[in-house]
């Protein structure tokens, strides 16, 4: 039998599956080094875009929130100007009362009373006059009593000021009313709904 060397062919054989094994270890690294890679550049361009949207989402509630302090402040201003609006409503529908007022202070003014001075504060009047008698005061409150514009007479003081007992000072406390009042009401409320 012929003897055959094998060793250099084996020493060959085993460089070569060595720079093999190395070569593919080499593509193994680069490729996982690759995959990593994009893994972290992917992960980071999602961070980078969840912060851009969360950026975003800061800068749109920051918008609202100026917006609903711009609602708050238009709805405060919107209440101030209904209720100007109420008042001048209501100085409106007042304003042709006074004359009826005015007209029935003269027609429940019985003969013998004189008045000398009428304050007035809000609703409530207060008359002071002069009277011949205390019958006829009695005859304005019971006028005032049937009136449509003047309700509620009191009787605050009465005094003898004459001499012969034929005169009578007197104070009385009234509340002006309106023969419409409760359909006023009424209307105003269908009006507010």
């Amino acid at each position: 039998m012929a003897r055959i060397n094998l060793l250099p062919w084996r020493e060959e054989l085993r460089k070569e599956q060595t720079r093999q094994f190395v070569s593919l270890l080499a593509i193994s690294a680069a490729l996982t080094a690759a995959i990593i890679l994009l893994v972290h550049v992917n992960i980071s361009k999602m961070i980078d875009n969840q912060n851009f949207r969360n950026n975003l989402l800061t800068s749109e509630i920051t918008k609202l929130e100026d917006q609903l302090k711009q609602i708050t402040e238009l709805e405060d201003t919107k209440a101030k100007l209904l209720s100007r609006m109420e008042i001048i409503q209501s100085l409106q529908q007042r304003r042709p009362q006074v004359v009826h007022v005015f007209d029935e202070i003269v027609r429940t003014l019985p003969e013998g009373i004189y008045l000398s001075s009428l304050k007035q504060q809000g609703d409530n009047f207060e008359f002071i006059g002069i009277s011949e008698s205390n019958g006829r005061v009695s005859a304005y409150m019971r006028n005032i009593e049937a009136s449509e514009w003047l309700k509620n007479p009191k009787l605050k003081v009465i005094e003898a000021k004459r001499k012969d007992g034929r005169g009578s000072e007197f104070v009385l406390e009234l509340a002006q009313t309106s023969p419409n009042e409760e359909a006023d009401l009424k209307y105003a409320a269908k009006e507010n709904k």
